[in-house]
């Protein structure tokens, strides 16, 4: 990761919908002309469950953020559904990705850079508790570093994320049994936000968590 200070304005049009966000970044894409498929997380069981309840979920008159949207899957199937809809991710790649898709796409880490508020975040971060040998080379492993508990991108997710959301909004997050949703649920709480499990699903090593966050005022 090249440690290349950059500032860029980007304005983003659906319909009648503009919003405005600014990106502050700290990297850099690693090519210009091509992208990598093995550097993307390929959609699997906890990508098909969050889809299935952020379809659910989704008002036509949302606009909606989905943070780590790889190969923009999840992205291409809300789009039509909403008033507008934004994707980030970390990977140059999966950038390049979305973006062969369709997909309206910036390249950012979580919410650093991002000024607007949302009425529906979508998220499935790096959830897998993983220690020094466990980790992947290249861009890919940023699909599955949760760090040692497998929080590390989902706590400073939830500290940040309820400055992010419109009046009424909510988020989505996909986490598991394994990066302690106990732990998570209290940590929401400790950054007011009111975390209700919406959706598990249960496999041999572990069960799959969907977690909907309203801010502590809000009425669900």
């Amino acid at each position: 990761m090249t440690a290349n200070e950059s500032e860029r304005s980007k304005r983003h049009v659906n319909g009648d919908t503009q919003t405005k966000i600014i990106i502050e970044t700290n990297y850099m894409p690693e090519s210009k002309n091509k992208f990598q498929k093995i550097q993307v997380y390929e959609p699997a069981e906890d990508s098909e469950l969050l889809l299935k309840m952020a379809l659910v979920e989704v008002r036509s008159t949302d606009k909606v953020l989905e943070m780590g949207c790889g190969r923009g899957v999840t992205s291409s199937k809300l789009r039509p559904l909403a008033q507008s809809l934004i994707a980030t991710d970390i990977n140059p790649h999966a950038i390049k990705m979305a973006k062969a898709e369709g997909i309206n796409v910036i390249q950012a880490d979580l919410f650093k850079g991002i000024r607007s508020c949302f009425d529906l975040v979508i998220f499935n971060p790096p959830y897998l508790p993983t220690g020094k040998d466990d980790r992947l080379k290249g861009w890919l492993n940023f699909a599955f570093d949760g760090g040692a508990t497998g929080r590390d991108t989902i706590n400073p997710f939830l500290e940040t994320l309820k400055e992010h959301l419109s009046p009424g909004g909510r988020a989505l997050l996909l986490i598991s049994s394994l990066s302690g949703p106990e732990n998570v649920k209290e940590k929401a709480k400790k950054e007011g936000l009111k975390a209700k499990t919406v959706a598990k699903e249960k496999y041999f090593f572990e069960e799959l968590i969907v977690l909907k966050l309203i801010p502590e005022r809000a009425i669900d």
